[in-house]
């Protein structure tokens, strides 16, 4: 009948070109039989490997201060107590045989840090007329009986970790969020600690693993733990409400791929649609390109409710965003586009939810040649995109010729794959592939192009282009599992509502089956693989603890443990009681102190030229500087011991 195939449209090689009643529909119910149990396969033998790799990681993974670490957030108010104290007291009674130490967190934002400036102005103002009448030098004021040594102050301020009290300044108690790191001595101790209620009402003393240290998100740490759900519900509202917005678009983008109703809405556009190769392009092309961008605003849009969501880790608001533009992607390009072209305008979707397969029986095959435009203009056009990493280069150039910026230490330290907006795009592809592979067949040779380009791009880009700041250990594969299974789960839907309207009984009772069965390996999947990406084994945790202990590496990760997580943009004083520490320790700090104010006093009679302080602060700037540009203790202490030339108003300003 079709004798001038390359004339013909893309709709005789869909589904609908097959007659009511044709044998040919068993040629489709086989390969649908054949796409699902070839997938299964593949997918069980890929979650299996994925679980080893898993398994591996964790067991071959350096000792992390992670490991050791939990979060807690919610700790109870008190009246005479505070924060630190409260979680010294509770963690040294509950777990006393497992409690390490404790860090707390602070409220360090940039209103914060400006009222913290404006407080420190003030004491340094109000002590202006003391020091007026000493000498700037490392003598003690004599006159006002007030010494410059500060250090002394701070650490009678710090107290132990498992008994005396965490400080005695009141400032910083109000500085202080129901939030802290509690660090364990073994990796199981802290897994139960972070897995267990510890105590009767949820709501407070809520435990969880923490991040890797410079994989947490400081910023919604501090957020009040009631807060989440309210922002969750927010986030969700905010996430069904863009959703909902981004109908028009999508509703603008359908109405370009329907010549009659452009016509009948731009009667003045009648002459111009009639020639052959406009109509090609505006009908064809357009759209998928319209659509594409518009969806590049997607990405950030979700990044942002996934930050006010309150993810405490940069991966896991990563994750966050990936799973929001997964589902939006694929409500948006495939079912609104589905239901906005054919369905939604006769209002018919709404009859009857049981009539769903059937309608979609009727609108996927007709948007076929949408969606085979679409995986051309977002498929193949962002792999070029991702090769050459267009934004990456255009920021590059603004900040290098607009803003005269020479190094820019965003592009230095490296970018990180986006893995909320590649994975989402990836799978989606997937989703179109097997819809489409009994509907539309002729996509699949479109995809699989797309798909062997892609495993080369993304291999490279890995490779060659975007660096580790963390390792997810296999997180993001559910993700691709439980999309794949949906996917064939909608193929099915869609071919049991093909198979009925084309009358064709025996092959929708065999559907049924192949729905069943993949819906049972699914939870057998969620059974056997799904609980080691969720949580880690006892038993690894316990034998990687006692290897620890038996080569004497404990004490060295008990000592990288402290000084792990450090706060940036901490206060000066908050810093340095960031985490508790001994009596012992603060009394050997003000001897050393004492031994060098001894020197500077007879350094400081010496004439020394005043130019090498400036290579002395930048070089050790980078060990010094604790998330921010205030000294610590003891790099004060090495400034004056390594440097002589340090004039004593210089002295004086690091002692202040």
């Amino acid at each position: 009948m079709h004798k001038h195939i390359p004339l013909e449209s893309l709709d005789v090689f869909t589904i609908e070109n097959v007659k009511p009643g044709s044998r040919w529909l068993w040629a489709h119910c086989l390969a649908l039989y054949i796409i699902t149990l070839a997938a299964c396969t593949l997918l069980y033998f890929e979650y299996r490997s994925i679980t080893k790799l898993r398994l591996l990681h964790i067991v071959g993974s350096p000792p992390s201060p992670s490991h050791f670490t939990v979060l807690v957030r919610s700790i109870p108010w008190s009246a005479d107590k505070s924060y630190c104290d409260t979680v010294n007291k509770f963690f040294s009674y509950y777990h006393e045989s497992t409690y390490l130490s404790h860090q707390m967190i602070y409220k360090s934002g940039r209103v914060q840090k400006l009222k913290d400036e404006a407080e420190h102005m003030c004491k340094v103002l109000r002590e202006t007329s003391l020091e007026k009448t000493c000498k700037a030098s490392f003598v003690p004021c004599c006159c006002s009986g007030i010494s410059t040594n500060s250090f002394k102050k701070d650490s009678n301020e710090m107290g132990g970790i498992h008994g005396s009290p965490c400080y005695t300044d009141i400032d910083t108690k109000k500085k202080e969020s129901p939030a802290a790191f509690v660090f364990f001595k073994s990796r199981y101790a802290a897994l139960m600690a972070a897995q267990t209620l510890q105590t009767s009402n949820p709501m407070i003393w809520v435990t969880d693993m923490a991040p890797e240290p410079h994989d947490v998100h400081w910023s919604n740490i501090r957020i009040r733990y009631r807060q989440l759900w309210i922002r969750k519900m927010a986030t969700l509202a905010a996430s069904i409400a863009f959703m909902l917005a981004f109908l028009i678009p999508v509703t603008f983008v359908q109405g370009l791929t329907q010549l009659d109703k452009l016509q009948k809405m731009f009667p003045f556009l009648t002459g111009v649609l009639k020639k052959g190769y406009v109509n090609q392009l505006v009908t064809g092309y357009l759209p998928s390109v319209i659509l594409v961008l518009f969806l590049c605003a997607v990405p950030p849009v979700m990044m942002l409710f996934s930050t006010v969501e309150g993810s405490i880790s940069r991966s896991g608001r990563k994750k966050s965003a990936c799973w929001k533009v997964l589902y939006f992607t694929i409500w948006n390009v495939f079912f609104v586009n589905v239901f906005t072209g054919s369905v939604i305008s006769q209002l018919s979707v709404f009859d009857s939810i049981t009539d769903l397969p059937a309608q979609l029986a009727k609108a996927v095959p007709a948007q076929a040649t949408f969606f085979t435009t679409y995986v051309l203009s977002s498929g193949w056009a962002s792999l070029g995109f991702e090769v050459m990493q267009i934004c990456p280069l255009l920021y590059n150039l603004f900040q290098r010729f607009l803003l005269r910026v020479k190094d820019d230490d965003t592009l230095n330290g490296g970018i990180s794959f986006p893995y909320h907006t590649e994975i989402p795009r990836i799978l989606l592809f997937g989703f179109l592939g097997f819809t489409c592979s009994i509907l539309a067949p002729l996509m699949l040779p479109f995809l699989l192009i797309y798909f062997f380009l892609a495993y080369l791009v993304y291999r490279n880009q890995i490779l060659n282009v975007y660096i580790t700041k963390y390792d997810s250990g296999g997180q993001y594969w559910p993700i691709a599992h439980n999309t794949t299974v949906f996917s064939l789960l909608v193929a099915q839907l869609i071919a049991l509502g093909v198979f009925g309207l084309k009358r064709s009984t025996v092959a929708s009772g065999f559907t049924i089956p192949l729905l069943i069965v993949t819906l049972l390996f699914h939870q057998y999947c969620r059974q056997r693989f799904l609980p080691v990406f969720r949580s880690h084994s006892a038993q690894i945790l316990i034998d990687m603890d006692k290897k620890d202990e038996q080569s004497g590496k404990m004490e060295g990760i008990y000592e990288q443990i402290r000084s792990a997580y450090n706060q940036p943009s901490l206060a000066p004083h908050a810093s340095s009681q960031s985490e508790c520490s001994s009596p012992q320790e603060d009394k050997g700090l003000v001897d050393n102190i004492s031994e060098d104010i001894e020197k500077g006093k007879e350094i400081g009679k010496q004439d020394r030229p005043a130019g090498s302080i400036h290579h002395t602060l930048s070089s050790s700037s980078d060990k010094s500087v604790l998330g921010g540009n205030q000294l610590s203790e003891p790099a004060c202490t090495l400034i004056i011991k390594n440097n002589p030339d340090v004039p004593d108003p210089v002295h004086e300003h690091l002692f202040n």
